[in-house]
């Protein structure tokens, strides 16, 4: 009797037998194969529904734009974002009814994000359909968490 092994992964978003989108799992939040690069953080953004893609958009936009030498993944059906593979300093996922950006050393900014977290270190920003993004906070924070020690993951 033969096996069959499943095709490597391209890091691009996996679609179902029928072509299908990417399946969005609770609040939303796109099955993305796990993968390091561009092509993987790509396939999450268009996989976010509605209103939220742009938001991914912007933020990844923002982000490549703030950071250069800037490393991407997808880990755990979200886009990291780091100087060095697998040391990460930001994230995004999507919720029910906001994105959730995590910065992994948020605590250490200036003014440190809003959201706290059960994690000494950890900030979030919560982005709302109807709230617009404070762009020029959001890189200046940005910019500030590429320059503290990233979290290994």
């Amino acid at each position: 009797m033969s096996r069959k092994t499943a095709p490597a992964s391209t890091g691009a978003a996996e679609t179902s037998a029928s072509g299908d989108k990417p399946r969005l799992l609770s609040g939303g939040n796109p099955q993305i194969p796990k993968g390091y690069g561009e092509a993987p953080v790509a396939a999450y953004i268009a996989a976010m529904p509605g209103w939220k893609r742009a938001i991914g958009e912007e933020l990844d936009a923002i982000v490549t734009r703030a950071v250069p030498g800037l490393q991407k993944a997808v880990k755990w059906n979200s886009p990291f974002y780091g100087l060095e593979k697998d040391v990460w300093f930001l994230s995004f996922h999507c919720m029910t009814k906001y994105v959730k950006v995590a910065f992994f050393r948020g605590a250490a900014l200036d003014p440190p994000p809003p959201g706290a977290s059960k994690q000494e270190h950890v900030r979030y920003l919560d982005i709302y359909e109807d709230k617009p993004l404070d762009k020029a906070q959001f890189e200046a924070w940005v910019k500030q968490a590429s320059r503290l020690p990233g979290e290994k993951m």
